[in-house]
């Protein structure tokens, strides 16, 4: 049986590439000698055609695998992404924290001449002033708060959402996922909280020489010396500011989100794909960081305080009003619009 390169049946001669739901038509053995039907029989029947050809004539492809990551998965892959994530945003979490904490009575001894102006201005006056490291003091600490906090917020939410979802239900709610959001932000706050007081204390420190104000050698010394001075409480210092921010942050990126990026859709302004999903973020960042920012501020200034300068934080906060005004509580918003994208849907 003669085929050639014309026959529209006989895609092994024309070396086009099919689709998985193509079919394929295969030489059939109809028409040929019965010594030569014999000689091709194991290749179409057992042979190397098998893994190409079904009976029914469709082709085989790779399939994606239809089994869902399981819950280790997520959590060492939500981890590990925030730790390549902080990487390269971390520069802007220290410009921040030094934002929030500029005006404070206790830090004006060392810092008395040294201004941060913007996001940019801080970063560069810090390597000026302090090295170029300095915009990375505390990374040891930051990157086990993402191993910690990311893994259990991020790696532990599908698994929580779903406990909340009523049984029976296809998809969940928008309350359902606040919900989930909450409960394992609260969680992951509970037990990152002493490496968040860490790694802020190590940002806010100024390294000026003989000025300098850093208390500790290490990471390591760091969590020895807060639990010797302040007693093991002072590892959760501000877990309550922290769990309050978390929750607004939640509440605020997830509703946004789903809000800017319906309205995207309805007025065709984007299709769903990457460019949409990024807007969307971004404004959801922003209006949570404008929501969050107050308690954000006020959680730093409580975590970075020595013992007794504040009596809670609700205390840290009053201060700050009387002292600096309402304003002091949206300093560092700008580098924390640019920090809080990375954690959007």
């Amino acid at each position: 049986m003669a085929r050639g390169p014309s026959d529209p049946c006989c895609h092994l001669w024309d070396g086009a590439l099919r689709s998985p739901k193509e079919p394929l038509c295969f030489p059939t053995l109809a028409g040929l000698s019965p010594g030569l039907q014999s000689s091709l029989s194991p290749w179409t029947s057992a042979g190397p055609w098998r893994d190409w050809a079904e009976p029914s004539g469709t082709m085989v492809g790779l399939k994606p695998s239809e089994v869902p990551p399981t819950t280790a998965v997520k959590f060492l892959g939500a981890g590990t992404a925030a730790c390549f994530a902080d990487l390269f945003t971390f520069p802007l979490d220290t410009a921040k924290v030094r934002l929030q904490i500029q005006g404070e009575n206790q830090a004006a001894h060392v810092a008395q001449s040294i201004h941060y102006r913007g996001v940019l201005g801080t970063i560069l006056t810090m390597v000026r002033t302090e090295g170029p490291r300095s915009p990375y003091n505390g990374l040891v600490a930051g990157l086990q708060r993402q191993m910690s906090f990311a893994s259990i917020r991020i790696g532990l939410y599908d698994s929580v959402k779903q406990f909340y979802t009523p049984k029976g239900s296809d998809h969940s709610s928008i309350t359902t996922r606040i919900l989930a959001g909450c409960t394992t932000g609260a969680m992951a706050v509970t037990c990152a909280q002493p490496t968040d007081v860490v790694k802020v204390r190590f940002q806010a420190s100024v390294q000026l020489g003989a000025r300098s104000d850093r208390k500790y050698s290490g990471t390591m010394d760091a969590y020895r010396t807060i639990a010797r001075e302040e007693g093991v409480r002072g590892l959760w210092k501000g877990t309550l500011p922290n769990v309050t921010r978390n929750a607004i942050v939640n509440c605020g990126e997830m509703v946004t989100y789903d809000i800017i990026k319906e309205k995207l859709l309805d007025y065709h302004l984007f299709t769903d794909n990457f460019p949409c999903h990024f807007v969307s973020a971004f404004g959801a960042g922003f209006c949570a960081t404008v929501v969050a920012s107050p308690v954000d501020v006020v959680k730093t200034r409580y975590m970075n305080s020595p013992l007794g300068q504040y009596r809670s934080p609700l205390d840290c906060m009053l201060k700050m009003v009387a002292q600096e005004g309402p304003t002091a509580f949206y300093k560092g918003k700008e580098e924390k619009d640019g920090t809080d994208v990375r954690k959007c849907p």
